[in-house]
C-alpha cells in the first residue's frame, strides 16, 4: 500500500518533487532501507545521511528526501531542512489518521508493554506500532511517519534521559492514551532525583488529545506528582496497582516461562496465562489491559498466553543443551532485580548452574557506586551460582561476591565474552544483562557462536 505519493510528501513538507514515485516506507538509515522506502537524509551527530542517498537507493529506495542539489535525474523531494521535513511528515501522517493513538513511557518495561499491547490490538485491526526502540528525536517522527493511512490503532513508545524531551514528542503523537509503566532509578545521572523523572516522564500528558486518558502505576514512587500532572492535562486518570485501583493484580503465580494471573480490569475478573516470567510483567500486563479496555477491545488469552519477551529483554533460548536469557539491550537497578528474581525462579539441568553475566549501569551518575553494590542482596536471594562481571561499576559487585561466586571480571564485554564461554556447560542458565553502551551484545554473539560450534 502507497504510504506517500510525491505530491502528498510535498504538500506535507512544502518540498519540491523530482519524478513521479509512490513510497510504501520510510527510512533514515541507508543500511536498513526496504525496497519502496522514502530515504530522508539526516544529518545526524555521527553521519550525515546525504552521503549515503545512493547507497539507499541502490538498495530500493524509490526516492531521498534531501537538502542539497543532486542529479536531476535522481528521484527525491527537495526540502529546506530534513529534519523539519521528517517531522513534517510525521504530523501530516497524524493528521490524515483516524486510528486510536496510545503512548507509553516509564523508567522500565515500556518496549515490552508497547509490543504486547500492540499483538491485543492487532486483533481488533490494522495496528502500528515504532519498532525497537525507535522512541526519541529521530525515532518517534519516524514511526509516526510511517503510521499507515488505513490504521486502526498506533502504540508508541517515548523515551527520555533529560526533562523537556517527552513533551514535544507527545504533541507530535497526540495520543488518546498515555500509559506510565513506572518511576525507578534510571538515567538518574541527568536529574536530582527521583521527582524529577517522575516530572519528566508525566511530559508524555501535555499532548494528550481532548479526553484524553492517563494510566498509572499506582504503586510507583511519585505517583501524586504524575496525578498532578494528568489533571493539569485535563485527562481522565485510571490506575492500575497489586492493591487497588482501575486495574488490579489480585494473584499471580510465577514459574520459570511466564504467570498465571488473576486480575481485575475496571470491575470486571480476568483470568490468564502471561507467556513472560516475572512479577513485573504480571503487573504490566494488567497496565496494558487497562489501556486496552479504553479501546473497547477485549483480551484474547491465545495473545497473552503466547507472548514472549523480545531478545535482548528477556527473551529465552534453548542453546542445545543449557538455556540462554538475552537481557542485553538494557539495564536499570529495578531492572537488575527483576531479571535476578526470573533466573531465580529458572531451574538449571542435571548438574547446571545459575550464571549472571553482568555489565555496568550507566548514567546512574553520583548513585552509581551504591547502586552496584546493592544488588548483591539479590543475586544471593535469586541463588545464583556464579557472577561474571563487565566494567568499572560491576567491579564493585564483583568484588562484594564470595570467592566460590567470582567467574571473572574483565573491564569490557568483549574481553570478558571468551571467559564466559570458556566455562558454559550442558544443563546452566546463563542471563546476560547490562547498558546498552556496555555492548554486553558481545557476549550474546560469542555465546552464540560457541552454541553453533557445538562447544
Amino acid at each position: 500500500m502507497t504510504l506517500w505519493t510525491a505530491s502528498e510528501a510535498a504538500t506535507a513538507t512544502g518540498g519540491t518533487p523530482q519524478g513521479d514515485w509512490e513510497a510504501s516506507g520510510v527510512a533514515i538509515d541507508g543500511r536498513t532501507v526496504s525496497v519502496g522506502d522514502l530515504f530522508v537524509a539526516v544529518a545526524g551527530p555521527n553521519h550525515d545521511g546525504h552521503c549515503f542517498v545512493g547507497q539507499a537507493l541502490a538498495g530500493g529506495a524509490v526516492a531521498a528526501m534531501v537538502s542539497r542539489d543532486y542529479n536531476a535525474d535522481l528521484p527525491t523531494l527537495h526540502v529546506m531542512d530534513t529534519r523539519a521535513g521528517l517531522y513534517a511528515l510525521a504530523r501530516a501522517a497524524r493528521m490524515r489518521s483516524t486510528a486510536r493513538i496510545a503512548a507509553i513511557t516509564g523508567s522500565v518495561g515500556k518496549t515490552g508493554c508497547k509490543n504486547l499491547l500492540c499483538r491485543l490490538l492487532s486483533r481488533a485491526g490494522r495496528t502500528e506500532a515504532s519498532q525497537g526502540n525507535l522512541n526519541n528525536e529521530w525515532g518517534a517522527p519516524l514511526s509516526l511517519a510511517r503510521l499507515p493511512r488505513d490504521a486502526a490503532y498506533g502504540v508508541f513508545e517515548l523515551g527520555m534521559n533529560h526533562a523537556g524531551e517527552i513533551a514535544p514528542l507527545s504533541h507530535l503523537v497526540r495520543p488518546h492514551t498515555a500509559l506510565i509503566t513506572a518511576i525507578t532509578p534510571a538515567h538518574t545521572a541527568f536529574f536530582r532525583d527521583l521527582e524529577e523523572v517522575a516530572n519528566a516522564k508525566a511530559e508524555i500528558f501535555e499532548g494528550l488529545e481532548p479526553g484524553g486518558t492517563a494510566i498509572l502505576n499506582a504503586d510507583t514512587p511519585h505517583i501524586e506528582c504524575l496525578e498532578a500532572a494528568a489533571k493539569r492535562a485535563g485527562a481522565e486518570i485510571l490506575r492500575f496497582s497489586r492493591r487497588a485501583g482501575d486495574a488490579v493484580l489480585i494473584h499471580a503465580s510465577l514459574d520459570a516461562t511466564g504467570s498465571n494471573i488473576a486480575a481485575e480490569i475496571r470491575g470486571k475478573r480476568c483470568d490468564f496465562r502471561l507467556g513472560a516470567p516475572g512479577a513485573h510483567w504480571a503487573l504490566n500486563a494488567v497496565g496494558v489491559l487497562l489501556a486496552l479496555d479504553t479501546f473497547g477491545v477485549t483480551p484474547d488469552p491465545e495473545v497473552l498466553a503466547a507472548f514472549h519477551p523480545p531478545a535482548g529483554r528477556g527473551g529465552r533460548r534453548d542453546m542445545g543443551g543449557w538455556t540462554l536469557i538475552d537481557e542485553s539491550y538494557n539495564a536499570s537497578p529495578a531492572a537488575m532485580d527483576a531479571a535476578f528474581r526470573v533466573l531465580g525462579l529458572t531451574k538449571p539441568g542435571p548438574g547446571g548452574r545459575r550464571i549472571a553475566v553482568l555489565g555496568d549501569m550507566l548514567e546512574l551518575g553520583s548513585d552509581s557506586g551504591r547502586a552496584h553494590d546493592e544488588l548483591a542482596a539479590p543475586l544471593e536471594a535469586s541463588r545464583v551460582d556464579l557472577v561474571f562481571a563487565a566494567g568499572s561499576g560491576m567491579r564493585r559487585l564483583f568484588d562484594r561476591l564470595a570467592p566460590d561466586r567470582q567467574g571473572a571480571h574483565r573491564p569490557d564485554a568483549a574481553a570478558l565474552a571468551p571467559l564466559v564461554t570458556d566455562t558454559v556447560a550442558p544443563g546452566d542458565i546463563v542471563l546476560v544483562k547490562g547498558s546498552l553502551g556496555v555492548n554486553m551484545k558481545a557476549v550474546i554473539e560469542a555465546l552464540e557462536r560457541c552454541a553453533g560450534a557445538g562447544g
